[in-house]
């Protein structure tokens, strides 16, 4: 296939196959992220007890990021690739452990259940680092051109895009009133399809801008954290990003919100649907945008604007549902925007620490991005859960909606009150807390790209050091 782009490393194949990649993974992520509180609520649990487990697990995650970071970047295949012997392993294992995950057999005892969860849980979570870490690794292994890997950071958030969709749209349907399928097999059906859209990555990808023989043969754990210390801009764009998705406790009700406060689970579809086309645009339009713009300053400004639509459809409430649609679609524009934007930073401070430190550790840069990821999914995940369990949320055994209604059991006003605030102001607090850390990163895309050609020896250090807009 001809490139288009003769300044591009990569060839479109290759492109289409790393985007699509990322339709599986986002549906995989979405699974455990969205659906878990929704899946074990309706499994009789009680919320605070699972939001426990949830932390509980996260232990293991506190340990497991950093130390594959560790492994990854120690480990030398003889293939002479970095990323794709690991994702080959992930994309077999994932659709397994997924099933496992939401499995739990039904005569099972509450303590069993959640012995259930949290052990399947685990191995989810370990297997999900080797889908995850290295995928994003592998952006700086397949170029080492800056404008190609925003493209391929930008049009990867439309693909990823398609995997919310898929899993809001299709999920939802299936187990929906109108068709009544259980969950179980609604995320089996889900898990296979993903995997299918992550074997392309697999076979056509290539790592040509990997050279381990300049690598370091060992790295320990005292270089790790000097080189985490010297990489400054890593933890505080981090510490911005945690507070903001561990407070984003939508996702973890917006199921729940659809069925009592809108009336209609399907409602939860319509929303991802509508909400799916100003993000398309938003991510056809960066690469552009990034031309004329700093992509930090873009992400801080749409971060205000969000906080300011967020509050706002608190206040209006969930009453008027003409009014709650056209905010929430406007208010996804700038949600788009950052969500693209995200993961465009790890490469960046990649490179920035390399370049202060010396150390190639991009395992472990890109281990902090999948720990964060994790981490605050599973805190947003367990406060939803304790949130609701403070607002006397009654938790039932039901497979799906059809059940659920069936049974007729109803919410306490003040339980639904604590819906729409877990659902509607706590993400907003997280945004302004974020805010703060943001005020400090100072990295820029020109001084990127001039510390990534000092990296890959194209200029000298003193030649880099000259063309810097300040001193880092």
């Amino acid at each position: 296939m001809k490139n288009k782009h003769p300044e591009y490393m990569t060839t479109p194949k290759e492109r289409v196959s790393y985007w699509t990649y990322f339709v599986g993974q986002n549906i995989y992520y979405n699974l455990t992220a969205a659906f878990i509180n929704t899946y074990l609520i309706m499994q009789g649990i009680n919320p605070i007890k699972s939001g426990l487990v949830l932390l509980i697990v996260k232990i293991w995650d506190a340990i497991n990021d950093p130390l594959f970071g560790l492994i990854f970047d120690k480990v030398k295949f003889r293939s002479r690739q970095k990323s794709l012997p690991w994702l080959r392993i992930a994309t077999l294992l994932i659709p397994i452990v997924t099933i496992l995950l939401f499995s739990i057999p039904a005569g099972l005892s509450e303590t069993a259940k959640l012995i259930w969860f949290g052990v399947a849980y685990v191995l989810w979570d370990t297997v999900y680092t080797l889908t995850d870490v290295p995928a994003y690794s592998m952006l700086t292994t397949m170029t080492d051109n800056l404008a190609e890997r925003n493209t391929l950071l930008s049009v990867n958030r439309i693909f990823s895009g398609g995997g919310v969709v898929i899993y809001g749209v299709v999920l939802t349907w299936l187990i929906s009133t109108d068709v009544g399928m259980s969950a179980s097999w609604a995320v089996a059906i889900l898990s296979i399809f993903s995997a299918l859209t992550m074997v392309p990555l697999c076979i056509n990808c290539k790592e040509r801008n990997y050279k381990p023989e300049e690598e370091p043969d060992s790295f320990t754990f005292r270089e790790m954290f000097s080189y985490l210390g010297k990489n400054k801009y890593l933890l505080i764009y981090y510490a911005g990003y945690c507070f903001t998705d561990a407070l984003k406790t939508s996702n973890a009700v917006t199921l729940f919100v659809s069925f009592y406060l809108f009336r209609d689970e399907m409602f939860n579809a319509l929303l991802t649907v509508l909400n799916m086309v100003p993000g398309v645009f938003a991510a056809m339009a960066m690469p552009y945008l990034l031309k004329k713009f700093d992509k930090f300053a873009t992400l801080f400004w749409c971060n205000i604007i969000n906080i300011v639509l967020g509050f706002i459809i608190y206040l209006m409430g969930p009453q008027n549902v003409a009014i709650f649609i056209v905010l929430t679609v406007i208010r996804c524009v700038p949600l788009s925007v950052v969500g693209i934007l995200n993961y465009m930073f790890t490469p960046d401070c990649a490179e920035y620490g390399q370049y202060k430190s010396g150390i190639s550790a991009k395992g472990i840069t890109f281990a902090i991005q999948t720990f964060s990821v994790k981490i605050t999914a599973a805190i947003s995940s367990a406060l939803a859960m304790f949130l609701l369990g403070c607002f006397q949320w009654i938790s039932v055994e039901a497979e799906n909606f059809a059940e659920l209604e069936a049974l007729g059991i109803q919410q306490s006003s003040g339980a639904l009150n604590g819906l729409w605030i877990v659902y509607a102001l706590i993400p907003v607090i997280g945004m302004v807390i974020s805010t703060f850390f943001y005020l400090f990163y100072k990295l820029n895309d020109k001084d990127v790209q001039i510390m990534a050609k000092c990296n890959s020896g194209e200029i000298s250090r003193e030649e880099a050091e000259k063309l810097l807009s300040r001193k880092y």
